[in-house]
């Protein structure tokens, strides 16, 4: 009898969790994903919630396009797009983006899109949020290097985003700094990539109503935030798209929940 009790507790909290029967979303409504590493584990690292080990991206991979998903960029949002769609996105510029999810991405003719900081070198943007995530573990994580962004923009499963200059908060910067992380954010990497920048990510997803006017003022037709959940169609704020995160320490199980609800819980 006590099994059985412990048991049903345990399933009581496993339910209460993952709120396995909320409501699902219909599938007319793109799901965009927010990944930020592709790669394993590190014992005592303070972000591993951010790096999804090889395999496990696989996995979801693999499920995504053998179950009728469709890969799209954030650009082709603005497109009719089909029941099922997916947008992959990459925040920050980590060289495992080429590394390890790039070939799997190639692998299933899948798309992502890569929002990339600009000055990414020698920098621990993690103290812009919180003073105390002085680790230095993300400084330390290796960057990509623009001739690496250049290859993955030339296979075409790529599209470029901006994530500001920085990696800043956007709230706590100065106006001018500000404008310049979310403006200049995106015309230096036109000009480096010669590419046209059609989104913007909020670092941290921190942002208010003066960065929403500053990206619609950069030109940006989208922009997404950390904001979890999946926005119905036709979008009514466009520079504030919900996202769907991509947690490294959840199974399988776990991602197509969130592929049908918009969230874990």
């Amino acid at each position: 009898m006590i099994f059985v009790l412990i048991d049903l507790l345990l399933l009581l909290v496993w339910s209460t969790q993952y709120r396995w029967w909320g409501r699902t979303i219909d599938y007319k409504h793109p799901r965009i994903l927010m990944y930020h590493m592709v790669s394993g584990h590190r014992r005592g690292a303070k972000f591993n919630k951010l790096r999804v080990p090889p395999a496990q991206f696989e996995r979801q991979v693999a499920y995504l396009a053998g179950n009728g998903w469709t890969f799209a960029h954030v650009s082709e949002l603005k497109n009719a797009l089909p029941d099922k769609t997916v947008v992959l996105t990459f925040d920050d510029g980590y060289r495992d983006n080429l590394e390890y999810a790039h070939p799997i991405l190639a692998r299933y003719k899948a798309k992502a899109t890569l929002y990339l900081v600009e000055d990414r070198f020698d920098r621990d943007w993690s103290t812009a949020k919180k003073a105390h995530h002085d680790s230095g573990e993300l400084m330390q994580e290796p960057k990509l290097s623009d001739a690496e962004v250049e290859t993955m923009l030339a296979s075409g499963v790529w599209e470029l985003g901006a994530h500001t200059l920085t990696h800043a908060n956007l709230p706590a910067a100065e106006p001018q700094l500000r404008a310049d992380e979310v403006i200049q954010g995106r015309t230096v990497l036109q000009q480096k990539f010669n590419q046209s920048i059609p989104s913007f990510a909020y670092p941290f997803g921190i942002y208010d109503t003066e960065d929403v006017r500053l990206a619609e003022q950069a030109g940006y037709d989208f922009a997404v935030t950390t904001k979890e959940g999946i926005d119905p169609l036709p979008y009514a704020k466009p520079l504030e798209l919900k996202r769907i995160k991509v947690s490294g320490k959840e199974g399988l199980w776990s991602f197509k929940l969130r592929l049908r609800t918009g969230r874990r819980k």
